[in-house]
C-alpha cells in the first residue's frame, strides 16, 4: 500500500459516506409506513405490502441498480449515478428496516398497548411517546448491523458510475502494475469503518439502556 493509492481511494469516502448515509436515512423513513401497513388487520392491505417486501428483499441489490439507472431512461426518468444509487439501496433498506421494526414492534410488551389505552391515549401518541421509544432502543442493535452491512454493500454502486472508494481502487488496479495492491487497502478502509461503526453503535446502545434504566 502507497500514499500515493491511499489517498486515491480516499477521494471516494465522501461519495461512499452519503451513499450509505442517504440511503439508510430513506430506509430508516420508509421503513414506517411499509411497516405499519405490513401490520395492518385488512388483508387487502398488509399482504400487497408483505409481498412488497419480499421482492425488495428477494432480488440483489445490483439488479435494482440496475432497473433504476438504465431502465428508468427508457421510461423518460434519468438520475445520476448518485442518485439512482441511494434510492435503489434505500428502497431495499425500507424493506429490510420496516421487518426489523415489525421485531421491535413485536418485542413491546403486550400490557403497553393496553395501559395506554387505558389512559386514553391516541394510537399516534401511543406510538410516539410508549410504544416509539422502546421500538428505537429494542432496533438499535439490529439496525447498527444492517447499516454497517449497507456501507459495505454500497461499492457495489461502481457498477452505475458511482465514485466511491471501490471505482478508485479498480481505477487504480488497472492504472498500475500492482493489480491486488488497491483492492487490499480499499478492503483495510472498509474493517476500519466497520471497527468504528460497530464501536459507535455500541455506545449509542449502551447509552439508551442506561436511560432506560433511570
Amino acid at each position: 500500500m502507497t500514499p500515493e493509492v491511499l489517498l486515491s481511494i480516499l477521494q471516494g469516502l465522501p461519495t461512499t459516506l452519503v451513499l450509505t448515509a442517504g440511503a439508510l436515512a430513506l430506509g430508516a423513513l420508509g421503513g414506517i409506513p411499509l411497516v405499519l401497513l405490513r401490520r395492518s388487520p385488512v388483508a387487502l392491505i398488509r399482504l400487497p405490502v408483505r409481498l412488497l417486501i419480499e421482492v425488495l428483499r428477494g432480488i440483489p441489490p445490483i439488479v435494482w441498480l440496475f432497473l433504476i439507472f438504465f431502465g428508468l431512461p427508457s421510461l423518460g426518468v434519468r438520475l445520476g449515478p448518485l442518485t439512482a444509487g441511494i434510492l435503489g439501496m434505500g428502497a431495499i433498506s425500507a424493506a429490510y428496516l420496516a421487518e426489523i421494526y415489525r421485531g421491535g414492534l413485536a418485542a413491546v410488551n403486550q400490557g403497553q398497548y393496553e395501559a395506554s389505552m387505558a389512559l386514553g391515549m391516541s394510537t399516534p401518541d401511543m406510538m410516539s411517546r410508549i410504544v416509539g421509544p422502546q421500538v428505537v432502543r429494542v432496533s438499535v442493535p439490529a439496525v447498527a448491523t444492517y447499516g454497517i452491512g449497507l456501507l459495505k454493500d454500497s461499492s457495489i454502486a461502481f457498477t452505475i458510475g458511482v465514485n466511491e472508494m471501490l471505482y478508485f481502487a479498480s481505477s487504480e488496479s488497472r492504472a498500475t502494475t500492482d493489480a491486488i495492491g488497491p483492492f487490499l487497502t480499499v478492503a483495510a478502509v472498509y474493517i476500519l469503518l466497520s471497527v468504528l461503526s460497530a464501536w459507535g453503535a455500541r455506545t449509542l446502545n449502551a447509552r439508551l439502556r442506561r436511560r432506560v434504566a433511570r
